[in-house]
């Protein structure tokens, strides 16, 4: 009975691509291990960004970071 647990931050992921993400992982395990698909559980947790860090960081902050700024706005100050 495979358990297969997808984590993705939340940001607008379709019911569309979460069923396409549940087919193909379900197909994947009936592929490469033989499992029942009747018996193969998917399940999709969707994290707020300000829960989910990478390299020290909250995804929040590294896209606010990274985000492109209108022209002329100015840099924020050094530890800011």
């Amino acid at each position: 009975m495979p358990y297969i647990r997808i984590e993705v931050t939340r940001e607008g992921v379709t019911q569309q691509q979460k069923q396409q993400l549940i087919a193909e992982a379900t197909e994947m395990v009936v592929r490469v291990l033989g499992k029942d698909p009747a018996t193969t559980f998917v399940i999709i947790d969707e994290v707020e960004t300000d829960n989910w860090g990478v390299a020290g960081r909250t995804v929040t902050e590294r896209r606010r970071m990274t985000a492109p700024r209108p022209a002329g706005t100015p840099a924020d100050p050094p530890g800011g």
